[in-house]
């Protein structure tokens, strides 16, 4: 293990993600809030910390191996959590402790949306835009943006990108420079943060509230502005956008460039998991739209549509933002919907969960299981659009939705052994490991009634969700520590 490699770059990323502490100052001042200072300590305090582990090893130079970028991106979320929560312990409004504040910087960090605050309506405007900021890094992955604007990282940043970017096929660069690629995955996120914004704003948000909504959205990460989501607004046009761009924030960035490059739309229907991922969201809303009529929860069937798909777009997409209490729908769907959050959106997107291409996956393994026993001498492979699936690319995926399910009963029992009941463990540990967000039972309207051990489970399962269980996980094998 290259330690000093390491701390060279983990100081530096922390200089980096100190600057980030720096615009809600301006908020603060714009606002004529005194909590201006608390920013500028926490700014002082990550900065320092970075140059005192970035100083000594300025000029040791040496190339990151895999298990670095395993180490430095573990790090570097837990580490960075600690920093980002300054703001909100030092802050005198609200009053938070540690646990609180690092379960709020974890939450935003890792795009999940779980929050410990409340009377959101009446915090200070520059500790909300603080919040949603966590969400824009988080969406796209700070390191990401590291490796795209330090090309002093050098060669190793694909090590560091690897372990980044959600999905089963991590090797895909869309240019042939890391760094390049890095750079276009963020013009594409902040070009589409700030059409969200805009059109935030054209259908009736505020300014400010469009800039908080807009980074929550695309991040798709759900944090909100207010303490009624997007109930607040009570606006179909403004839950339209949202809709929409929940659903780009769930797509491949891929398949964005893809479009640009082409300059067809055309591009997103050819690709196979967008198809499935659009007929997943369709299937669902459908199917709730009619579970809701059935019950007769809404007498309008238009607001039983947009209330349908909203809240189906929102937690499929592992959003989290919520136009109505879908905890309070007949049973089957809030489960259902839940249980759907699991999967996620598409590899390579700013959502949670399994990802839709493992499920793609999963079901053409099982339909070549079947064919296998019909002929077993047959040599059957698996194609993904027109590319054959190596099979160690299989075996992956069978790895992880194997350990991820194991993980999320593990958490689940965990939960309940800390004193909550099932529905609630349910919901809090789908939210946390699907870095959704938004849950059922007791934690519907928050999660800081949350006794201490919940939450530090909780902090475990954000994480481990983010950086996709395995780039955690390896810490704790004895492998990864033997020379």
């Amino acid at each position: 293990m290259q330690y000093k490699v390491i701390f060279r770059i983990l100081g530096l990323l922390l200089m980096v993600f100190s600057l980030s502490m720096l615009p809600p100052i301006a908020v603060a001042i714009g606002y004529h809030e005194k909590v201006w200072n608390t920013f500028l300590l926490s700014f002082a305090v990550t900065m320092g910390t970075g140059l005192v582990l970035w100083l000594p090893f300025r000029n040791y130079k040496r190339e990151l191996k895999t298990r670095d970028g395993f180490l430095i991106a573990s790090l570097y979320w837990s580490v960075l959590s600690l920093f980002a929560a300054l703001p909100f312990v030092f802050a005198s409004n609200p009053p938070v402790g540690w646990l609180d504040g690092i379960f709020e910087a974890v939450s935003g960090l890792t795009t999940t949306g779980a929050s410990i605050l409340n009377d959101l309506d009446h915090l200070p405007r520059s500790v909300l835009y603080y919040r949603q900021q966590l969400c824009f890094l988080g969406g796209m992955g700070i390191i990401v943006l590291a490796v795209a604007v330090l090309p002093m990282l050098g060669i190793g940043g694909m090590q560091l990108y690897r372990t980044e970017i959600p999905g089963p096929i991590k090797d895909a660069k869309l240019t042939p420079r890391i760094a390049e690629t890095a750079k276009m995955l963020w013009f594409i996120y902040i070009s589409l943060n700030m059409v969200c914004i805009l059109g935030y704003w054209l259908t009736g948000m505020s300014w400010f509230d469009a800039i908080g909504e807009g980074f929550s959205t695309v991040s798709t990460s759900g944090f909100n502005m207010h303490d009624n989501s997007f109930a607040y607004y009570n606006n179909r046009a403004i839950e339209i956008v949202g809709i929409m761009f929940m659903v780009l924030g769930g797509t491949n960035f891929s398949l964005h460039f893809l479009v640009l490059r082409t300059r067809s739309l055309s591009s997103y229907w050819q690709d196979e998991e967008f198809r499935a991922f659009i007929t997943i969201l369709a299937g669902i809303s459908i199917l709730t739209f009619f579970m809701l009529l059935a019950h007769q929860v809404y007498r309008d069937q238009h607001q039983a549509i947009i209330h349908s798909i909203f809240t189906v777009v929102s937690l499929i997409t592992t959003t989290g933002f919520t136009a109505a209490r879908f905890d309070t729908w007949p049973t089957f769907v809030p489960v259902l919907i839940m249980l759907a959050t699991l999967i996620g959106g598409c590899g390579g997107s700013t959502s949670g969960g399994m990802k839709v291409i493992r499920l793609l996956m999963l079901s053409k393994q099982g339909v070549r299981e079947i064919k296998r026993l019909l002929h077993p001498n047959a040599i059957l492979t698996i194609k993904f659009g027109r590319q054959i699936l190596p099979e160690h690319v299989l075996q992956a995926m069978w790895s992880f939705i194997s350990v991820f399910l194991l993980l999320y009963a593990v958490l689940l029992l965990g939960l309940m052994a800390t004193g909550l009941d099932l529905r609630t463990a349910f919901g809090a540990g789908t939210a946390a490991l699907a870095n959704a967000g938004a849950g059922i039972g007791d934690i519907a309207n928050g999660f800081s009634q949350l006794n201490p051990y919940a939450k530090g489970l909780l902090i475990f399962g954000m994480l481990a969700g983010r950086l996709e269980i395995f780039t955690l996980l390896v810490l704790f094998t004895p492998a990864f520590w033997k020379h």
